[in-house]
């Protein structure tokens, strides 16, 4: 038996008007310089972190779809000891961590976390990845919030 949403974003007015332009948000990220593999990657670990099945879903589909293997995507939750993660990655994957568990933390994200993706990303990088991690966490709170089921994404239902 399939899990029932507690609301159809799809249907309902204010939140498919909400969905469309934080999707065009979204569009800006997917077309800067920020590699795709990273965008995903980020996208992944912050959703595992706050327990939305139906991005972790969409996005490990999306990924593999473009080409990410099993072990890279098997490994994001634990990439602190995998070897198969960049620098760059590593450096994208840590501030993900410390923003999305932004509140765990007095004083927000640490100054070394932000040095060290520095030395990886330019600025137009840099505020592809920090606005990306934003819009990932408030893809993730609509969907945890409205318990939208997971496991029936297929690549590019949604364009």
């Amino acid at each position: 038996m399939e899990a029932e949403a507690r609301l159809n974003l799809l249907t309902n007015p204010v939140a498919g008007s909400f969905l469309k332009r934080i999707g065009a948000a979204g569009a800006v990220v997917s077309n800067s310089s920020l590699p795709a593999a990273t965008q995903e990657l980020v996208k992944i670990r912050a959703s595992q972190i706050n327990g939305c099945g139906f991005c972790t879903d969409m996005h490990t589909k999306d990924a593999a779809h473009a080409g990410e293997t099993s072990l890279r995507l098997n490994l994001i939750a634990a990439w602190r000891e995998a070897t198969v993660f960049t620098d760059a990655e590593r450096a994208a994957l840590e501030l993900t961590e410390q923003s999305t568990r932004i509140a765990d933390a007095a004083g927000g994200v640490p100054d070394d976390v932000w040095a060290n993706a520095a030395k990886h990303y330019d600025e137009e990088q840099l505020a592809a990845l920090v606005s990306l991690i934003a819009l990932i966490n408030t893809y993730n709170r609509v969907n945890v919030i409205t318990q939208q089921p997971a496991g029936s994404y297929e690549v590019g239902m949604f364009g």
